[in-house]
This record gives structure tokens, C-alpha cells and sequence, in this order.
């Protein structure tokens, strides 16, 4: 997982984004968010999820709008998005992405 310095911030969400690590994934998005208006998770390294990464990323795209700052996510693993899927989350809430496209999350 890393921030990668640029006009649009990356940030790789790390293999575990389970209840059990989810804290990290939570801490590196607040850090993200404070400073940067447009930030793009990378979402292909996550081989571990759960509802509290579903709840994280809800979270992240409400507290990004009030902000008035987008967020996308990318590559978004088969693993995260049966998680997704699980939560009963509508695509409207967090669309599918593509690893070329990013998805913005409305």
C-alpha cells in the first residue's frame, strides 16, 4: 500500500481490507482525503474483504462529496467485489470499476 505523490493521489489498498486490518486502510484514506481533492484507490491488491471495507469505502465516498472532493476506484479485485455484492451495496452506491477506467464513486 503506498500514496503515490501527483495531480490525482493513488492509494493501493493493501491484501487485508478486513475487519483486521481495516484500521490502516482507514488511517492512510483520512491522510489521503485532507489533502488531496481528487484521490484513486487502487483496489487490485485486495485478496481479504469484508463489510467493513464495503462500509469504509460508503464512508470514503460520502465524506469525499461532503468535501467536495472525488474519489475513484480502480482494478477492483473479485474478492472485493463479492464483498460488494454480499452487502447488497447497488451499483448506484459503489459502481463496478474497470482496471483502464476508474469508477467514481457518487
Amino acid at each position: 500500500m503506498e500514496i503515490q505523490p501527483d495531480s490525482q493521489q493513488l492509494l493501493r489498498l493493501p491484501a487485508d481490507c478486513s475487519i483486521g486490518g481495516i484500521r490502516l486502510v482507514y488511517d492512510l484514506i483520512c491522510k489521503a482525503l485532507s489533502v488531496q481533492q481528487k484521490l484513486e484507490l487502487d483496489c487490485s491488491a485486495v485478496d481479504k474483504a469484508d463489510v467493513s471495507a464495503v462500509q469504509l469505502l460508503l464512508s470514503t465516498a460520502k465524506t469525499a462529496r461532503h468535501l467536495g472532493n472525488r474519489v475513484s476506484l480502480t482494478a477492483v479485485s473479485e474478492v472485493l467485489r463479492s464483498a460488494i455484492a454480499r452487502a447488497g451495496v447497488s451499483s448506484r452506491s459503489m459502481p463496478d470499476s474497470h482496471s483502464a477506467q476508474p469508477a467514481e464513486i457518487k
